[in-house]
């Protein structure tokens, strides 16, 4: 039965716009995906929008951010013009990549540079036909389980799907910058997949720029990420978000035997919500993950870290490191599990989550969760809350240091576990930029 949120006009609105497209003809065109979407509709109808007696969202309320009407599918084309001064605004630099933008979740290739030999590059609803698609799409998710990733599923349109084709090794990143933008409130749904195929190597940079000054923006986005036999991946997430968007934002990882996936996350003000369930999901012996995540919140903020890692087979390794800054009324949370199931035997599991509050007024909830159900295995997992240590302050503030100045040092310190994998200078540069930024003097720390 759908719970209290499933009432909300935006539910309705929902249901009755994909009623309204499969008695359309507009269907034409998606008759390979049409089944999977007619079955995830089905699990959005039953599951409704997630309330807060929903486990995984006990902490994370989204009902706020859904109660105003929103527009569906916003125009690109018109949007363009607005993409290419967005584009302007963008300032990692040093950055030597291979671009590709996405204006609401559409490929445009005018906007874009020419990818090398070795990787294929197509909008989602152009790639039904692609051998790789057929093999990949929707084959990870649960729909049962997953509120937003079930509505994704059933209602997307636009999105990009990239193929690296096997032992293609490049030596420039990716650089994937979503851009949103319209007039009004818009509700987009992106759907991406990206298949790594064996003993191919790329590293992908992911940023969002996200045009609200006419309305707010809800960006409810799905990746599935598959990485084969012997392939390395880089995942870097910029969320670096404007005031008055919304974001929630599932990754399902696939990895083969061998294979190294690292993705490294961070979520930096302005947004009003930021949710990510990352989920990466160990299909085959000797796998390695690494997931490291920064989140630096102010205002009102709030940010919902969920990940998952699902030991599934001997001889893998994960290793995470999530660390959380938190200013003037923000609110955190973070949830981090990892499954290790019977055959999982020589596993090798770690999980840190330390959180530095510089505020009396924000919050965080931290959940680290280990399940073995395996008996030859080294796991370890562990959680911390504090505050900047006033005896480094002193000793700081004491060989002339200014106290913002110092302030600033012991965050950088304190953020170091995760800022020094980064492996991309430029990356590794705007964020400690932005990280320097966004930490205030010391009669600025609480906002009303």
């Amino acid at each position: 039965m759908a719970n209290q949120i499933s009432t909300l006009p935006l539910y309705q609105d929902l249901l009755q716009g994909f009623d309204n497209w499969l008695t359309s003809k507009q269907t034409t065109g998606h008759e390979s995906t049409l089944p999977l979407r007619k079955k995830a509709m089905e699990h959005f109808r039953t599951l409704g929008f997630p309330s807060r007696k929903v486990e995984d969202w006990k902490y994370t309320n989204v009902l706020p951010f859904l109660q105003q009407s929103y527009e569906f599918n916003p125009d690109v084309i018109q949007n363009t013009d607005k993409a290419a001064i967005a584009l302007d605004n963008i300032n990692m630099v040093g950055l030597d990549a291979y671009r590709v933008v996405l204006v609401n979740g559409q490929v445009q290739l005018a906007l874009s540079d020419e990818l090398p030999a070795g990787i294929t590059l197509k909008s989602i609803a152009e790639a039904e036909n692609e051998p790789a698609f057929q093999a990949n799409f929707g084959q990870q998710i649960n729909l049962e389980k997953y509120h937003f990733a079930a509505l994704n599923t059933a209602w997307y349109a636009n999105g990009l799907f990239l193929e690296v084709l096997a032992n293609t090794v490049l030596e420039k990143p990716i650089y994937l910058v979503h851009i949103y933008t319209g007039s009004g409130n818009l509700f987009i749904q992106p759907r991406n997949l990206v298949v790594v195929n064996r003993s191919a190597s790329v590293s992908i940079v992911e940023s969002v720029i996200a045009d609200s000054h006419n309305g707010d923006i809800f960006v409810n986005s799905v990746s599935e990420i598959v990485v084969k036999e012997n392939a390395q991946v880089h995942h870097y997430n910029l969320q670096n978000n404007s005031k008055n968007t919304r974001q929630v934002n599932h990754t399902e990882v696939s990895q083969k035997r061998d294979s190294v996936y690292s993705n490294y996350t961070f979520s930096l003000p302005e947004a009003d919500l930021l949710r990510n369930n990352l989920h990466l999901n160990l299909n085959d012996e000797y796998t390695e993950s690494h997931l490291y995540g920064l989140y630096l919140l102010n205002g009102r903020q709030l940010t919902d870290n969920h990940t998952l890692v699902n030991h599934l087979h001997p001889h893998c390794e994960s290793n995470e490191v999530y660390k959380g800054v938190l200013l003037d009324n923000a609110n955190g949370v973070f949830n981090g599990k990892i499954f290790v199931q019977r055959d999982a035997q020589k596993t090798n599991a770690f999980q840190q989550n330390n959180n530095l509050l510089l505020s009396n007024k924000a919050t965080i909830n931290s959940k680290p969760q280990l399940e073995i159900f395996a008996d030859d295995v080294k796991c370890s997992h562990g959680s911390t809350v504090g505050q900047l240590s006033q005896e480094a302050m002193f000793y700081l503030r004491s060989r002339g240091i200014s106290e913002q100045t110092a302030r600033r040092l012991l965050v950088s310190a304190f953020a170091f576990d995760v800022t020094q994998n980064i492996r991309i200078p430029a990356v590794e540069a705007y964020i400690n930029k932005l990280i320097t930024q966004h930490i205030p003097a010391e009669q600025e720390l609480v906002k009303a």
